[in-house]
């Protein structure tokens, strides 16, 4: 099979990984760190921001994974060297996935405990920062979550939104060479998603995969049929990302509940295209899912997630299968996990960190690749997470 088709093959067996780094991440090491932890445990997708600078930070890590496919697999991880794709979202109106979080710290009180920092999941707040000098919202780490907002004793902080600017945007995200692009809209935004649309269309049958995020909201299942019309046909596959409940997965295992409920929502409105969870996502979804029989089993019904005879895509990219019935159930196709996926290797790439501040005569950036034993780590902690959708279907044909 060629590189090109692996992820493809994923959506198709219903085990499809994808790391969301985050919308409006933009801390460079961090997005290289984690692209190349999660390529070697066998991502099939990254997904960055759409910035020239973080898409360029990805494209490093991937490069350097693809060296250390024989290492990874001595070490006993299935990586075989193809290279997941590189996805970048965009936006058709405000989101709190594309905001940061401000305040400035001299209105803080002195004698305020500071429930910020501690609530920060991206340690993105902070006060007297030896590293960065630095007291207030370190911006390139925050992604939106929002958390920080009203835990705030004084109602200190605020958010910050924007939104894609689509013709200036899309020309130059498109000619980086990333694979995917998801787009994120809401209910009622119908002329906001064409104007962006318009903007990328022209770019459209360069891209493996179209990605359409949403959340809840009366009247969605109408509303994405409605997408679908104005961007069909398409060459590439298409996935509907079912936004549970953002950026919320680190939080207990009951977030992954809005994300398989909206997941058996969109299935049931069998729109052309995969389902994929997102929003709330952690290590119990892989098993909900399963209890629930919404994940194809080893060799059983499945396979297209949903995409009906009306869709035109690529023979060579087609993900359709050719096992599925009119009758069988589709299954969710993938899980994609965002802030519990990079909480899982926060405390590696904290050491990471620690080292740069406390080694003067180190260089100001460690990589992780230049630490060994952490960059197997990390590898590690990943694979945990990547291998619970990868191995339980194997898991299941051997009993």
């Amino acid at each position: 099979m060629t590189d090109l088709l692996v992820p493809l093959q994923s959506l198709k067996q219903s085990n499809w990984f994808k790391l969301i780094c985050g919308a409006s991440f933009q801390h460079l090491p961090a997005v290289r760190n984690l692209t190349l932890a999660y390529t070697l445990a066998g991502a099939d997708c990254i997904d960055v921001a759409a910035d020239p600078a973080v898409i360029a930070a990805a494209q490093s890590g991937l490069q350097v994974a693809k060296t250390l496919a024989k290492d990874a697999q001595k070490r006993g991880f299935d990586y075989k060297g193809n290279l997941p794709f590189l996805m970048v979202s965009l936006n058709d109106g405000e989101d709190p996935h594309f905001r940061k979080a401000e305040f400035n710290p001299n209105e803080c009180p002195k004698d305020c405990p500071r429930p910020c920092e501690r609530i920060c999941p991206a340690q993105a707040i902070v006060f007297d920062s030896i590293k960065e000098d630095f007291s207030g919202v370190v911006s390139e780490k925050c992604y939106g979550c929002g958390r920080c907002l009203p835990i705030c004793p004084y109602d200190k902080i605020y958010t910050a939104s924007y939104v894609t600017t689509p013709g200036a945007i899309a020309p130059l995200v498109m000619s980086t060479g990333v694979d995917a692009v998801e787009i994120h809209t809401q209910v009622g935004r119908l002329a906001e998603f064409e104007r962006l649309w318009q903007a990328i269309s022209p770019w459209a049958d360069r891209l493996k995969v179209l990605a359409i995020s949403c959340p809840d909201g009366d009247g969605m299942t109408d509303y994405l049929r409605t997408v679908y019309e104005l961007i069909a046909p398409l060459k590439s596959a298409l996935i509907w990302q079912t936004d549970g409940r953002s950026m919320s997965g680190d939080i207990g295992d009951g977030t992954t509940i809005a994300a398989v409920k909206l997941g058996q929502k969109v299935l049931a409105a069998k729109l052309p295209g995969y389902v994929q969870l997102a929003g709330g996502t952690n290590s119990y979804t892989v098993a909900k899912l399963k209890a629930m029989g919404l994940l194809k089993r080893a060799g059983g019904a499945g396979g297209d997630g949903g995409a009906g005879e009306d869709r035109e895509v690529n023979s060579s990219l087609s993900p359709s299968s050719p096992s599925s019935s009119p009758s069988s159930s589709p299954p969710i196709a993938g899980v994609a996990y965002g802030s519990y996926a990079r909480v899982l290797l926060s405390p590696i790439l904290e050491k990471l960190e620690n080292k740069e501040v406390s080694n003067a005569n180190m260089k100001a950036i460690i990589r992780l690749e230049e630490d060994e034993v952490l960059l197997w780590q990390a590898v590690e902690l990943a694979h945990s997470l990547v291998s619970q959708i990868k191995s339980w279907q194997r898991r299941e044909s051997e009993h």
